[in-house]
C-alpha cells in the first residue's frame, strides 16, 4: 500500500516536474525569439542611421502653402509626419534629385566619393529678395573686383573685411534678363570639412524661401543645378518651374 503511494506521488511530481520544464522551455523559446525580433528591428535602425527609405507622401503646412514631400527626402525623424511646420529641412541626391534608399545609402551616409547629397531648407520668407536679388543692393558693395575666373561663366569675389563674410566668398554669374545666379561658399580649412561648402537661397511658392546647399564643385553646372532645385520645389508645391519663378 505505502509503495503504491509512493508510486503515484511520484507519478505526480514527475508531471509536474515535466510540465514546468516544458513551460520553461516556452518561456524560452518565446523570449529567445523576442530577443532576435528586437535585435534585427534595432539592428536595421541602427543601420539606417536615421535614414528611411519609406516613400509615403507627408502632407507638410508651411503658411498658406501645401508642400507634398516623400518621408526619404525628409532629412530628420521627428520631421517625417503630416502637418504644420515652420521649417523643413530635406536632403536629395543630385542630378537625380531623390530621396533615400538602400541602393543609395553610401551616398547618403557619405561614405563614398561622390558628394552628390544636395541639402534643402524650406521656411517661410523673411526677407522681400532672395539671393539673387540680393546682388545688386547689398552684394555688390560688399564684394572687391574683379574677381578671379571659376567655371561655367562664374566669377568668385572676395569679400571685403568689414563685409561680415569673413572665409566665405561669392560666386556670380550672369543670367541674360534676369538677376545674376549668385552663391556663398566657405573657403579655406572650413570648406574642406564641409559636405556642402556653398550655399544659394531662392524663392518659391506662397512667400516661402528655400535654401540649398552644396559640394563646390556642382558651380561647373549651376544652371542645371538650380533648375533642378526650383523644379523639385516646384514639384512638392504643385506648380510649374515657371509658375515659381
Amino acid at each position: 500500500m505505502k509503495e503504491a503511494v509512493a508510486a503515484q506521488q511520484f507519478r505526480v511530481n514527475d508531471s509536474s516536474l515535466t510540465t514546468r520544464v516544458f513551460c520553461g522551455l516556452v518561456a524560452l523559446a518565446l523570449l529567445s525569439l523576442a530577443v532576435t525580433i528586437a535585435g534585427k528591428w534595432l539592428g536595421e535602425r541602427i543601420a539606417m542611421g536615421g535614414h528611411t527609405d519609406d516613400t509615403t507622401i507627408h502632407a507638410v503646412v508651411m503658411g498658406d502653402n501645401l508642400l507634398a514631400v516623400p518621408a526619404n527626402m525628409i532629412r530628420f525623424e521627428q520631421a517625417r509626419r503630416n502637418g504644420d511646420a515652420d521649417r523643413l529641412d530635406l536632403y536629395v541626391r543630385y542630378p537625380a534629385m531623390e530621396g533615400y534608399s538602400r541602393a543609395t545609402r553610401d551616398a547618403f551616409n557619405h561614405t563614398d566619393a561622390s558628394d552628390s547629397i544636395l541639402f534643402l531648407g524650406f521656411s517661410e520668407q523673411i526677407m522681400s529678395r532672395d539671393m539673387s536679388g540680393r546682388f545688386a543692393p547689398i552684394y555688390s558693395s560688399l564684394i572687391a573686383s574683379p574677381g578671379k575666373s571659376g567655371p561655367a561663366g562664374v566669377t568668385f569675389h572676395e569679400f571685403s573685411e568689414n563685409s561680415g563674410y569673413l572665409g566665405e566668398m561669392l560666386a556670380v554669374a550672369e543670367r541674360p534678363g534676369r538677376d545674376p545666379f549668385v552663391a556663398r561658399c566657405l573657403t579655406g580649412a572650413a570648406a574642406e570639412k564641409s559636405l556642402a561648402p556653398c550655399e544659394r537661397d531662392i524663392l518659391v511658392g506662397d512667400r516661402l524661401s528655400l535654401t540649398y546647399r552644396f559640394p563646390q564643385r556642382f558651380l561647373g553646372e549651376w544652371r542645371a543645378l538650380d533648375a533642378a532645385v526650383e523644379n523639385l520645389a516646384a514639384s512638392m508645391l504643385g506648380t510649374s518651374a515657371a509658375q515659381s519663378r
